[in-house]
């Protein structure tokens, strides 16, 4: 059995002493080390240290917030360790998944991120139930407001082809053509851009 350490700062000016210090006096054979952002999915130190431990090895980290971004990714990083005959022994909150007070703890941890999923879930679907009775349908809100829409066929009418409206009003081209349809305005706004109509550039 080896105990094998790992070690987090959120940014480059933090230093990691204090952990490294912990983690040495509790016996660490190795340690590794990142120095990231806490929400930064990238982490080359934890990812060592996961593929260095063998079973019966204990990964012990100073503070629990260190290892996982959330509580969800903490009890998977758990899990995938527990699978494969490795414990976590956290050095602040005296957590020890190689005890049985210590599995019992992050049973319950478990039993709130999957509570945690199921809400998150329940409230997705409650929201598109919502925006559907509202004559919406999921997704994002749409580019082309009926603002900008209006503005597009004021400028239209003035003479602009789309491919000016949509760089005045800062859209895409195409969402401007599929905003206005096979329109009146549509079919002349592209006739004036075949046929070199002016750009209006001294309208507003």
């Amino acid at each position: 059995m080896a105990m094998i350490g790992y070690a987090r700062v959120s940014t480059q000016d933090q230093n990691l002493s204090l952990q490294l210090d912990a983690l040495k006096a509790a016996g660490c054979q190795h340690v590794f080390e990142d120095r990231a952002s806490g929400a930064k999915a990238d982490r080359p130190g934890l990812a060592a240290a996961i593929a260095y431990v063998r079973a019966e090895d204990i990964l012990v980290v100073w503070k629990l917030d260190r290892l996982g971004r959330s509580l969800t990714h903490l009890i998977d990083t758990v899990t995938a360790l527990d699978a494969r005959g490795v414990g976590l022994r956290s050095l602040t909150e005296a957590t020890d998944t190689t005890t049985p007070g210590g599995r019992l703890i992050f049973h319950l941890f478990g039993a709130l991120a999957q509570f945690e999923r199921d809400l998150i879930r329940e409230r997705t679907r409650a929201g598109i139930e919502a925006a559907a009775k509202r004559g919406r349908k999921g997704g994002r809100d749409p580019v082309v407001t009926e603002e900008k829409l209006s503005r597009a066929r004021a400028l239209i009418a003035l003479g602009l082809n789309v491919r000016e409206v949509a760089a005045r009003i800062k859209i895409g081209k195409t969402s401007l053509y599929n905003a206005i349809g096979p329109t009146s305005e549509r079919r002349r706004s592209l006739g004036n851009a075949k046929a070199g109509a002016p750009s209006g550039a001294g309208f507003p």
